[in-house]
């Protein structure tokens, strides 16, 4: 039988706080709105027509379950008899693990009765996912993106606009993620009535954080059944990137009243000694962001800072409230990585393994390669690899950094 302290792990009180935080911050124009999407979420959840026809997208249009595929080379090249698994959210429909979220919330917005939903996006996974689901579901769409993240991720945004969502510029602020949410928010504000705001993260106002967690919750649930099979059940470690904290929380979730140490990694950035950094947790204080109260990189008058990693869906000046919840009471830890170690990370991973990882997961995969020491031999790792990184080549070339076991002859 779960004891109290193993249940309060599972859900947020009546006004959506998790401990100290979540809840609502937002103007009284979209009071009704979340209490709307509220208890139109609550009857959603209980009904099986929704969960059959989600699975059935989840199965034959997403190509769910996603492996978890044993890194055999990766974990020999380690050393200390680890046994390292990736889960394969990478081989996901649109390249990552955005689109178990977008197709939940596209069909929840449906049930609303909303014709278009507005989105945010910062590497444009989530952009790509959402106007995916649009098109799938027959609804408009329009993303926000800031014109910093526009020039680095221009593949995705050229995906978008094949998929009929107008993809619109942010030039405020340090026209990144933060900012395309704050305009993507007003857009909501503004269109309440037939709008549905399909956010991308585990953040923002309650019920989002939960809603965003449960869809991605799959992630943890497929593995859970697949450790069985590989190693009789056995995992010490779980390891995923947080920036806003979705395949974080949907690979974890299900996890937490397991035995099993779990570890966020956050985008240091140029170093945590440096302002360029977007280690929320690691470096920020309790404030108030995007209806939200969680941990937040802001200065002492509250200003939000801007956040950098070389990974544009890290660079997120706080983290989702549940994530600040689970570290305050020490479930889960939350260690960093460089520009540098993602790099690093990328590389290993498609020397060793032949795959690419999106930036995003490269994170954690160069936290891993670089503190590989400090895991105790013959640990079973489980690393969320949450899209691949097709979008990111172009920023990798860039930094024109050889490969860790052969030379690139340049003619």
């Amino acid at each position: 039988m779960k004891n109290k302290s193993q249940r309060r792990y599972c859900h947020p009180n009546a006004q959506g706080y998790f401990g100290d935080y979540g809840g609502q911050f937002v103007p009284e124009t979209l009071s009704k709105a979340l209490d709307e999407l509220c208890s139109g979420y609550a009857r959603l959840k209980k009904s099986k027509e929704f969960h059959r026809e989600l699975n059935n997208y989840l199965k034959k249009y997403v190509g769910r379950p996603t492996p978890l595929y044993f890194a055999r080379n990766l974990s020999k090249r380690l050393n200390r008899n680890l046994k390292i698994f990736l889960k394969r959210e990478d081989l996901c429909h649109t390249g990552a693990h955005k689109i178990n979220n977008t197709i939940g919330q596209g069909l929840l917005a449906q049930y609303l009765g909303k014709r278009r939903i507005v989105a945010e996006t910062g590497a444009g996974q989530h952009g790509v996912a959402s106007a995916t689901a649009a098109r799938l579901l027959s609804l408009e769409c329009d993303v926000y993106m800031g014109s910093e993240d526009i020039k680095r991720q221009a593949l995705n945004v050229y995906k978008m606009q094949l998929l009929r969502a107008r993809v619109l510029p942010v030039h405020s602020g340090s026209m990144t993620l933060k900012d395309a949410t704050n305009e993507a928010i007003r857009d909501w504000v503004t269109h309440v009535d037939g709008t549905y705001y399909l956010l991308g993260s585990v953040v923002g106002p309650h019920p989002y954080p939960t809603i965003v967690r449960d869809f991605q919750s799959v992630i943890g649930r497929e593995t859970l059944k697949q450790l069985k099979e590989e190693t009789g059940g056995r995992v010490d470690f779980l390891l995923a990137c947080v920036g806003g904290g979705s395949n974080a929380m949907g690979l974890f979730h299900p996890f937490l009243n397991h035995k099993v140490q779990m570890i966020g990694v956050e985008a240091s950035g140029e170093g945590l000694s440096s302002k360029r950094h977007a280690a929320s947790i690691s470096k920020g204080s309790p404030g108030v962001l995007h209806g939200m109260k969680s941990i937040v990189l802001q200065d002492q008058n509250g200003q939000i800072k801007l956040a950098h990693s070389i990974s544009a869906g890290l660079d997120y000046p706080s983290v989702g409230p549940e994530h600040a919840f689970l570290k305050q009471i020490k479930r889960v830890s939350y260690k960093t990585a460089s520009d540098q170690d993602a790099l690093f990370g990328f590389h290993m991973l498609v020397e060793e393994e032949g795959i690419m990882p999106a930036l995003e997961s490269s994170h954690a995969i160069g936290y891993l390669t670089k503190h590989a020491q400090e895991f105790p031999r013959g640990s079973v790792i489980v690393v969320n690899l949450s899209g691949r990184g097709d979008k990111d080549i172009d920023i990798i070339r860039k930094f024109k950094q050889v490969p860790i076991s052969a030379e690139v002859n340049e003619k």
